[in-house]
């Protein structure tokens, strides 16, 4: 039984851009209702795949076409791979994602160097552009991670004082 215009015109606001003098893509799009009988196309060719390609547990098979430029490796790949056996909706999906797209980000650094090539991560970042529209905020971006280098650089070269300061003796008991 086909649906008419009748069926759904109790429904507010139901056929506002039926008016086709309306529609924002006429005459742009000749329409011959075709689009809504549903699949008209024939499934392309599935691609090789000659390399791991993650895709979605919620999906039974790959897309036709996948990218596959960079397979993923390294410690960001096993984040990647662990996130991939989690289902879309969930959190242990999203965020190790989010992770390892930094941690991919020091491993491509840690590449360049190991390949005799120095990043220019002042380029690469946008910097000059953020200096010209922007020079408050990379000044406070530039401050707050030279803050947290030196705090973690004090922290970690600390002398050996590795006992708690009451077994260093600074604080002894008056009673003997």
């Amino acid at each position: 039984m086909k649906k008419t215009a009748q069926d759904f015109a109790h429904i507010p606001g139901w056929g506002i851009d039926a008016d086709p003098k309306n529609e924002p893509t006429y005459p742009n799009r000749h329409r011959t209702g075709e689009e809504h009988d549903g699949r008209s196309w024939v499934r392309p060719t599935q691609q090789v795949l000659d390399r791991e390609v993650l895709h979605s547990i919620e999906r039974p098979d790959y897309t036709a076409v996948v990218g596959n430029s960079v397979p993923p490796s390294g410690l960001s790949g096993m984040i990647r791979r662990f996130a991939f056996k989690y289902s879309e909706n969930e959190y242990l999906h999203w965020l190790p994602l989010i992770m390892a797209d930094k941690i991919n980000v020091v491993e491509g650094i840690i590449d360049d160097l190991a390949h005799g090539t120095v990043p220019n991560i002042f380029a690469e970042k946008g910097y000059k552009a953020e200096w010209k529209h922007s020079p408050k905020t990379l000044v406070l971006k530039l401050a707050t991670a030279a803050l947290v280098v030196g705090g973690t650089v004090a922290l970690l070269s600390r002398k050996g004082n590795s006992k708690p300061r009451a077994a260093r003796g600074r604080y002894r008991s008056t009673a003997s």
